[in-house]
């Protein structure tokens, strides 16, 4: 995004800003259901401010350009595709994105009752554009330009942030936050971070046990999400805002999942989060911690669908459409919600450009669980594959999870 982009991008902002937000929320639990089932569970800164930036390893506002690259440089629209590789090995990549990292799970036994999911992750360094296995950290978010992650240490919730050098593999900075953190998220300027706070781990797993049927393993019925905070990376200042949550499993529009993480908006101005109750809806907050109407182009979001708003804001990424006999989800109307068109893919993850994503699909086998990344385009039916398929066994290292970032 160039200086230009940046004044267009502001302007249709503002315009935005002045159309009163679309209609309720959908009625959409079961479709959570369902989505959990197939997942398996304003101006540019002062010349100053960017080298404040750049020293500390975050992108210039203009972190798509050249400098941001990898080193070696790849094309914005050149896609990369692995057919071969699950999990990726080398450099997976399409349209402005490119997949920045993956994650595996493993369930931890801590006691005869509790269990404790955890994240391993696999980094891309951008010298060798490899994924380098780099199990010191719990959770990681990628900055836009592929140099910086913002990482946790592995007992959670932690009491500090870590900007890591993806380069060199050594954190940069710590940076203390006021409640310990659990999720964390970049702004999508690579300048803020929100970290979700929690009381406890949001991984952990209680022992449950069925009358006269198996023991199973599940989140606490309660959350421990406490609040979040926003920080801006370069002075590493930020401020706490408590959120409320519910004490009664889907008792009142408060309810939220075990972990239930905070991002911002596709402007960067507003910080949001899913709830669950009956329905699916999102909480909104300004940066200062107020709550606030949902932004216009963003009202209708579901915060289960990672892709989320178009870049030029066009179009919101849905839900799933596709029913028992075929895999398809829904392209909305921003401010209205209206389902606009089908797109392949059964679940959407990120916007390779303004026309075309990346998604989740099964081959031809059928099975729900049997998924590959592809890219799919609106008012196309070509479906390119980008990943070869991951396994559907839960808690394998067959079956990762992407993190994508902004190339």
């Amino acid at each position: 995004m160039n200086v230009d982009d940046v004044v267009r991008e502001a302007m249709r902002e503002q315009a935005a800003d002045l159309t009163p937000p679309g209609p309720g929320f959908a009625d959409r639990v079961l479709a959570v259901r369902r989505r959990r089932r197939v997942r398996g569970l304003a101006t540019v800164a002062a010349a100053a401010a960017a080298v404040i930036a750049v020293a500390v390893g975050v992108p210039a506002l203009d972190s798509g350009g050249e400098g941001a690259r990898p080193s070696g440089g790849v094309e914005q629209d050149e896609t990369i595709a692995r057919t071969d590789q699950s999990p990726p090995r080398d450099l997976l990549a399409a349209g402005n994105v490119a997949l920045a990292a993956y994650f595996t799970t493993d369930k931890v036994r801590l006691s005869a009752d509790r269990m404790v999911s955890e994240r391993t992750y696999w980094l891309l360094d951008p010298r060798t554009k490899k994924y380098e296995k780099d199990d010191r950290w719990s959770f990681v978010a990628v900055a836009p330009g592929l140099r910086t992650a913002a990482v946790l240490e592995r007992e959670l919730p932690a009491d500090r942030v870590g900007l890591l050098d993806l380069a060199s593999g050594e954190v940069e900075r710590w940076i203390p936050v006021d409640h310990r953190a659990g999720g964390l998220a970049f702004s999508p300027d690579g300048r803020k971070l929100v970290a979700t706070t929690y009381g406890e781990d949001p991984g952990l797993l209680l022992r449950v046990e069925d009358p006269g049927g198996p023991v199973g393993w599940q989140p606490r019925e309660i959350s421990s999400r406490n609040g979040f905070q926003v920080i801006d990376v370069a002075s590493g200042t930020g401020s706490w805002t408590e959120v409320e949550t519910s004490d009664e499993p889907f008792g009142d529009a408060g309810f939220v999942n075990a972990r239930q993480d905070f991002a911002f908006s596709a402007d960067g101005r507003l910080v949001w989060a899913g709830r669950v109750s009956d329905t699916v809806d999102l909480d909104w907050f300004d940066l200062a911690g107020d709550a606030v109407a949902p932004p216009a182009r963003e009202a209708h979001r579901i915060w289960h669908v990672d892709a989320g708003l178009s870049p030029d804001g066009r179009r919101l990424a849905g839900d799933f459409a596709g029913g028992m006999t075929k895999t398809s989800s829904w392209i909305l109307e921003p401010r209205t919600g209206r389902k606009v068109t089908e797109v392949h893919g059964q679940q959407l993850l990120a916007w390779a450009d303004n026309d075309s994503l990346v998604a989740w699909d099964i081959g031809a086998d059928g099975n729900e669980f049997h998924q590959r990344l592809v890219l799919v385009t609106v008012g196309s039916d070509e479906v390119v594959p980008l990943s070869g398929f991951r396994s559907p066994k839960d808690d394998t290292k067959g079956r990762w999870e992407p993190v994508f970032a902004r190339r």
